[in-house]
């Protein structure tokens, strides 16, 4: 039955379209542009697959960029968290004095502002929409600073910065998920607050948060498409450049909407293998 619902779904959109083309709405089909079987739509087709390289390019990078950005500003969020708070400087008393031993990361933990600057980061740019990032980044950050930003840079900077207030978000809560038995466990053993960040919490925190970072990643591939407006030559730009050509919009989109749709499905299949192999599902685990 599942397998036959996709089939089921694909032919009444076959149907709806087909409706579309009735002689009573004056629309004449001109499949041909986008027909494999014939050499001008064989030539059409390749243009367009030509955007996938630089789709998957932008999508890795951008993921990239975001985790690491999104995994640091969750960390100043969790400044005064428990690992941290152990980096707090220790009182040791003598005869005649109170010495405190205070390291500069143990300053760094309990210096509270940090925590305002995770919540300024999250709050401002999980509220600027990405199609203005992407537009100022591009046109403002050479104004303002002389640097010149490639197309591919600029699209990749904007979506990242935006999209790693969010991965700050799922990062943050996957951290603060582990059971408070795994950090004594690890203190027990005589790791350091950092080892016990990076050997204990993180590895079950991402682990608890693959499908989530899934389904960034998803998103990520899906928004690309905006870095068409400045140029970029990924999938929607190239059905834009031919549609220029060609004047037939609904049968090249069509053919767009079926690229995402191959893409993100291919996309999803690896993200659930990546679940399966780390044991994402607590619940077959148990």
């Amino acid at each position: 039955m599942r397998r036959a619902a996709p089939a089921a779904l694909f032919l009444a959109a076959a149907v709806a379209l087909a409706g579309c083309a009735s002689d009573n709405s004056g629309f004449t089909w001109g499949w041909h542009v986008v027909s494999p079987y014939t050499p001008r739509g064989q030539n059409n087709l390749r243009f367009l697959a030509e955007g996938f390289g630089m789709t998957i390019a932008l999508s890795l990078a951008t993921l990239a960029l975001s985790l690491s950005l999104g995994l640091v500003v969750a960390l100043l969020g969790l400044s005064g968290w428990a690992p941290f708070a152990r980096l707090a400087p220790r009182i040791r008393r003598d005869a005649s004095r109170v010495e405190q031993e205070a390291s500069p990361m143990a300053r760094l933990a309990r210096w509270r502002p940090l925590g305002t600057v995770n919540r300024l980061y999250v709050e401002v740019f999980r509220s600027i929409p990405m199609l203005v990032m992407i537009l100022w980044v591009f046109y403002g950050i050479p104004t303002v600073t002389g640097l010149q930003l490639s197309v591919f840079s600029a699209a990749m900077i904007a979506i990242a910065v935006c999209d790693s207030a969010f991965e700050a978000e799922i990062f943050r809560g996957g951290i603060q998920s582990i059971d408070r038995g795994q950090r004594e466990a690890a203190r027990s053993l005589g790791l350091q607050p950092w080892q016990e960040l990076r050997l204990v919490v993180l590895p079950q925190a991402i682990r608890r948060i693959l499908p989530p970072l899934g389904n960034q990643f998803v998103y990520i591939t899906k928004i690309s498409s905006l870095a068409s407006v400045i140029g970029l030559g990924e999938l929607t730009r190239k059905a834009n450049e031919l549609n220029v050509t060609e004047f037939r919009p609904l049968e090249i989109y069509t053919v767009l909407v079926l690229e995402y749709l191959v893409l993100i499905l291919v996309i999803s299949f690896f993200v659930r293998r990546l679940e399966r192999r780390f044991g994402s599902d607590e619940s077959q685990r148990r």
